[in-house]
């Protein structure tokens, strides 16, 4: 299908070393490079960087 190729899921994984992952979609025409999105991590209670994950 068309849709899996423009808006793929993707993984954010913590950049704290948690191991803790979002799982999302993204436009890859929109946003070719990496994702980087702060957001909370419930292992250590605070809002860090998750970074995309391939």
């Amino acid at each position: 299908m068309a849709r899996n190729d423009v808006r793929p899921v993707i993984k954010l994984r913590s950049t704290a070393g948690t191991g803790y992952t979002y799982v999302t979609r993204k436009n890859r025409r929109n946003d070719p490079d990496r994702l980087t999105l702060s957001k909370y991590d419930p292992i250590i209670r605070r809002h860090v960087l998750f970074r995309e994950d391939r």
